[in-house]
Order: C-alpha cells, then structure tokens, then sequence
C-alpha cells in the first residue's frame, strides 16, 4: 500500500511537473516545439513510478495542458500527443521496469530509444486518422519532420536529461539500479 502511494503521489508530481515546463520555452514556441518539455515527466513518471503510472500520466498532461492554458492545441496537436506520451510512458516503464532483468544505465538507453521509436509511429498513426478524418493530408514528409526532424534538439535533451537525473536518484537511494545476476555454478565437491 505504502507503494503505491508513494507511486501516485510521484506520479501527480510529474503530472505538475509537465504542466508548468513547458513554460520556460513556451515564450518561443518554435524552441518549446523543439524541446519537447511535456515529455521528460512522461519518461520519468514510467521509469520510476511504473508502466501503468506513465501511461495514465501521458495521456492525460497534453489533453489537461490545452484545457487549463489552450496550449498544445487541442484538435490535432494535444490529441496526437496524448496517444504519443501515454505510448512514451508505457512502453519506457513497461521495458524498464518489467521486461528487464537488470537494470542500468545501458538498459535505460535502450528502453529510451524504443520508447521514443513507439510513440513517434503512435503520434504518426494518430495523425493519419485525425488528419483522414478531417480531409487533411499527412503525408510522409510531415511525419519525418515532426517526429525526427524537428525534433532532435529535444531527443538530444532527453538522452542526456533522464539518464542524468536516473544516475542521480540511484546515487542518492531514490531509484536503485538491479545488477545483472550471475548464474553461480556450483564447486565441484572433491571426493
């Protein structure tokens, strides 16, 4: 029980946390869209926190960001985003923390980079059938600028950021990394 207070209670703190980032790159909107602020507590929130913890926390950040401030817009620009990061979250914390028999700096690169693979093509997806739905176009080209290109200042961000603040909360007892067991083979018994 004590857990998953202490879950929920972290994940609201990520929840505050991707509402008000956004502001200091948000006077520039083309930095705040290269940036990507919304989605580090996503990340962390899974990681930390668990799977079911960063997908909740995903989803709801950018749709409750357009209602409280009208920023991301909410018609495509928070809907799309609120499939990606609930994908972010899942698919990191998921990986991270179920998938994974042991835990480290390695292994949070990995599950990084495959979570930020699944929701680009998640965002992509949801793109395709709002954009369908709405008689506008999404073409590949759109896809490649909005999920890689436009974006590698903040994926830059995000793969020194997170390992950063995860090496950081493993120092201080936080977050513990798992060591990889070893299979201890037994000593021959001499007879």
């Amino acid at each position: 029980m004590k857990q998953k207070i202490k879950n929920l209670t972290l994940a609201a703190m990520f929840l505050a946390i991707g509402m008000v980032l956004p502001f200091l790159t948000g006077q520039i909107p083309q930095i705040g869209n290269m940036l990507l602020p919304m989605h580090i507590p996503v990340f962390l929130c899974g990681l930390i926190c668990g799977w079911q913890y960063g997908a909740v926390v995903g989803f709801i950040l950018p749709l409750l960001r357009s209602a409280i401030f009208g920023a991301p817009v909410f018609f495509p620009t928070a809907t799309a985003m609120a499939f990606e990061l609930m994908t972010y979250g899942l698919v990191a914390g998921l990986l991270y923390n179920k998938v994974s028999r042991w835990q480290c700096v390695r292994a949070l690169y990995r599950c990084l980079l495959i979570a930020m693979l699944a929701g680009r093509a998640v965002w992509g997806v949801v793109q395709v059938i709002q954009l369908g739905v709405s008689g506008d176009g999404f073409t590949w080209q759109m896809f490649m600028a909005g999920a890689f290109l436009n974006a590698i200042p903040g994926i830059l961000v995000q793969l020194i950021l997170i390992p950063g603040v995860m090496v950081a909360l493993n120092r201080t007892g936080l977050v513990r990394f798992r060591k990889k067991q070893s299979k201890q083979v037994p000593a021959e018994h001499d007879a």
